[in-house]
């Protein structure tokens, strides 16, 4: 059994993959091959799983007005949320670019992810908690590094995390880059929850309008 791709123009004039699957063969005059026949109808007709559909990025402009991207606040309070390059939303391979801005006392969830991740910060300070010690059974108690205004650091892969606005008097605003997009994140109740009990969130929040998905694995 084997599943055939042949590619055809679809109504955009796009080349688009059709799937058939190619059922096994039964000789002529013969009971050979009946049975792998009814393993594949047994077994639902196997076919390739369902592809997200994504915007390649040659439809994106080369020059955007940031202004005029849409931004949203997924329902927690505080947030706004702005997807300037995604992998979901734009076909992005390589990274992903966020313009995030967080209102005094908003953070993020612990969480670790298998990318890098990198911040500018645009305005404001804060605080950015960090356990690098995540070749433990959990993340354990973090450090704490201060980050301000034209400051910028970085998130080891799998290192459990939380960007916290710390400073009560103004919002806190940074650039997000991150590699092998799009991101899966584990989150963690608190800093000595085990990383195997760390729930998965993927597609994350501002992927799941346009990416439907099963779960992928991705432990330590």
């Amino acid at each position: 059994m084997a599943a055939r791709v042949t590619p055809s123009p679809s109504a955009s004039g796009q080349q688009r993959a059709d799937i058939s699957v190619v059922a096994p063969s039964v000789r002529e005059g013969s009971g050979e091959g009946w049975e792998a026949v009814v393993a594949w109808i047994e077994g639902g007709f196997p076919r390739l799983p369902k592809l997200p559909t994504v915007q390649p990025t040659a439809r994106v402009p080369i020059v955007r007005n940031i202004s005029e991207i849409g931004q949203d606040s997924y329902g927690r309070l505080g947030l706004s949320h702005m997807t300037i390059a995604g992998s979901v939303m734009h076909g992005f391979k390589e990274v992903e670019v966020w313009l995030q801005t967080f209102a005094p006392g908003v953070r993020t969830p612990i969480h670790r992810h298998s990318c890098e991740e990198i911040f500018v910060v645009l305005k404001g300070s804060g605080t950015l908690y960090l356990a690098s010690n995540s070749h433990k059974n959990y993340p354990g108690s973090p450090q704490e590094f201060p980050i301000f205004t034209n400051s910028t650091f970085y998130v080891p892969v799998n290192d459990a995390h939380q960007v916290w606005n710390t400073n009560e008097q103004e919002d806190l605003q940074f650039l997000v880059i991150i590699s092998r997009p799009p991101v899966k994140v584990f989150i963690y109740d608190d800093w000595y929850m085990p990383h195997t009990a760390a729930k998965l969130k993927f597609p994350y929040y501002w992927d799941e309008r346009c990416y439907e998905t099963s779960p992928i694995k991705d432990e330590l």
